[in-house]
């Protein structure tokens, strides 16, 4: 899935996702907790075949079903055993945060906190599976995998910088 984030000065976000299967889904969150969806009429970008909106209640009652946390398929039962305690997070870097400018591998972010960067998604695109040359940059989001433990690690060696 593709994700493509906008700011929205004075209305809160907007998000455009972009299926495997090629739909197209939008989601505005407003700054006062409402959120709107549309679904886009495929190959029309800018014809909505469908929308709904949601207060801050109904949303977060919507991901939790959408997420699993009421029912859990039975083939992703097996998978959670196998992942155990691990946990996917994702982090937007602030253009404060002692991180930007420098590399994975200057921060020696696997060695320092044990999380993973499994993706970078910015201006310059994605990336997969970055390598410890890649340049972290302001506004960038990274997708990382480990621990609750090493996920707040992780949180500290973005906005300080390595020990």
């Amino acid at each position: 899935m593709q994700i493509r984030e906008i700011e929205l000065p004075g209305v809160g976000k907007k998000f455009e996702l972009l299926t495997k299967e090629g739909d197209k889904l939008v989601l505005v969150l407003h700054d006062d907790g409402r959120r709107e969806c549309f679904q886009f009429q495929p190959g029309e970008p800018d014809d909505s075949v469908a929308s709904f909106s949601l207060d801050d209640d109904e949303a977060r009652l919507f991901a939790a079903i959408v997420g699993g946390m009421t029912y859990k398929p039975k083939a992703l039962e097996t998978i959670e055993v196998a992942l155990d305690e691990l946990v996917i997070e994702w982090y937007r870097i602030e253009p404060e945060y002692a991180c930007v400018g420098r590399t994975i591998g200057e921060l020696n972010v696997r060695r320092q906190t044990g999380a993973t960067i499994i993706a970078v998604a910015g201006k310059q695109g994605t990336q997969i599976n970055p390598g410890p040359e890649f340049v972290l940059s302001a506004n960038s989001m990274l997708v990382v995998a480990g621990e609750r433990r090493q996920q707040r690690d992780f949180k500290q060696v973005l906005k300080n910088g390595c020990d």
